[in-house]
């Protein structure tokens, strides 16, 4: 089912998760014990994060220096599939335009419409490891509209490839990303609501936020979304803060703010325990007043936490 339609049928607010793939060498079975404390509350769908190849310096067997592309976790395609088929939940896998030239990207599209597959985040992704500046793959898609209008290609039938008359049509629900406050990239808030809106404009039929702890900062997107003629549904992305170094962290990884409740409230935490209990009640209560003004869902960035995330949905639904 795709996402706009577990939206559409919902009576009351959903819940997802979103999970990041293993490490190469581990198997399957880490998503699984990751997961397995989380299916009770019975998620709408899981989302499967992608993590761009990074380049790096290796020595040959001539002793010469070469720049070797190391991909350090698997992709999302297997891991969607395996998620369906273990779980019986939809799967929404992130599509990126880094490290993936048009042609790779069609691939991946096509595999996962094999695989019944019909929900996808697309995103830019993120610039290379020591790149300061996103630089896309030789003929590869520039910018996460890009992308989006290629996906929107494949659901008209329309393949790279000129040669394919009447091709089959998939059926891609498309997401795009959101920031509350402001993609750090964009140089005003305006300028990050119009591409919002362009994006929507061009097909996206939901947007799901970066993670943000002042639940004012969403509130006051939805409303300047909607003032920009933005109507698709607004999924709050909600991450649990578990330990000091995080208040650091977190605001240089993903420019967002801490409310200063919170870092205080955190620093003054003694032990590692106290200091996970403070972030879990934190986004308890961020939890219950987003589900108390109707959120869509809320859509958890479990990140290795699924007991603080297990607790928090626990109580909130």
């Amino acid at each position: 089912m795709q996402v706009i339609e577990h939206l559409a049928k919902a009576k009351d607010t959903l819940v997802s998760f979103e999970v990041l793939p293993p490490l190469k060498g581990k198997t399957i079975a880490y998503i699984y014990e990751h997961l397995d404390p989380l299916m009770e509350f019975k998620p709408s769908w899981i989302n499967v994060t992608y993590h761009r190849s990074e380049t790096i310096i290796r020595t040959n067997a001539a002793g010469i220096e070469e720049k070797v592309d190391v991909r350090k976790r698997p992709g999302t395609v297997g891991i969607c599939a395996a998620i369906m088929n273990h779980y019986n939940v939809d799967a929404v896998p992130h599509i990126i335009c880094g490290g993936f030239s048009k042609r790779e990207t069609e691939d991946a599209l096509i595999d996962l419409q094999f695989l019944g597959i019909d929900n996808v985040l697309v995103l830019r992704g993120d610039a290379e490891k020591g790149q300061k500046t996103f630089v896309p793959e030789h003929n590869g898609n520039k910018q996460a509209i890009e992308l989006l209008k290629q996906v929107v290609g494949l659901n008209n039938g329309i393949y790279l490839d000129k040669d394919i008359i009447n091709g089959s049509k998939s059926n891609f629900c498309m997401g795009v990303s959101g920031y509350p406050e402001k993609h750090f990239e964009a140089p005003s808030m305006e300028f990050d609501l119009q591409k919002a809106k362009e994006k929507v404009d061009a097909g996206a039929q939901y947007i799901m936020t970066q993670m943000f702890f002042d639940n004012k900062k969403y509130f006051e997107y939805v409303d300047a979304c909607r003032s920009m003629g933005i109507n698709v549904p607004i999924i709050p992305g909600l991450k649990p803060i578990t330990n000091k170094k995080q208040l650091t962290i977190l605001p240089n990884i993903f420019y967002v703010d801490i409310p200063t409740d919170l870092s205080a409230a955190m620093l003054a935490a003694t032990t590692d325990e106290a200091c996970e209990q403070v972030g879990t009640e934190w986004l308890i209560q961020q939890s219950k007043e987003l589900k108390a003004a109707g959120v869509p869902v809320l859509h958890y960035y479990t990140l290795g936490k699924p007991k603080v995330v297990k607790d928090v949905v626990a109580a909130v639904f």
